[in-house]
């Protein structure tokens, strides 16, 4: 698990956040260009390393009924995609570009490599050129990649 400071620190290398100390020396992280109400892209940064990111109708997650997904766990990879991801929602008229194809790699502990790709509305896994599962959504897609121990590659194939 990351530390607060490393959090903190990943955090603020995003340049269009702007930190706001709130109460128990929680921080929040307000993207100000936000196009909706919603400013807050990361809320209650705590000390002891919870906190929150903002992702509501954003694909690929499951937020609570606040829109926020728990960063307690998060690896810097998983925290700076959210970011990325949650600041891109507050600045697009649309939450996520469905025209934008998805294809991903993701590999395990042992090296073994599985693509996630988007194909006529489906979310399909492939090992090699084998359709290993199909999905409906995004989000389920990844679930499964997670439950099986995958993690996103940083060479994604898109």
């Amino acid at each position: 698990m990351l530390s607060f400071e490393q959090k903190q620190k990943i955090i603020e290398s995003f340049p269009e956040l702007t930190r706001k100390e709130v109460s128990l020396k929680r921080l929040n992280y307000h993207y100000e260009d936000s196009l909706y109400e919603k400013t807050i892209v990361v809320q209650h940064l705590h000390p002891n390393g919870n906190g929150y990111v903002y992702v509501e109708g954003i694909s690929g997650y499951t937020p609570d009924d606040r829109g926020l997904v728990n960063i307690r766990e998060a690896s810097e990879e998983e925290l700076r995609r959210t970011i990325e991801d949650a600041i891109r929602g507050l600045a697009t008229e649309e939450q996520w570009d469905e025209a934008e194809s998805i294809e991903e790699a993701w590999v395990n502990d042992q090296g073994q490599k599985l693509t996630l790709l988007e194909e006529e509305g489906f979310f399909n896994i492939y090992h090699g050129y084998n359709l290993e599962e199909s999905f409906g959504d995004y989000g389920e897609a990844v679930d499964y990649l997670k439950e099986e121990r995958f993690k996103r590659s940083g060479g994604d194939l898109k």
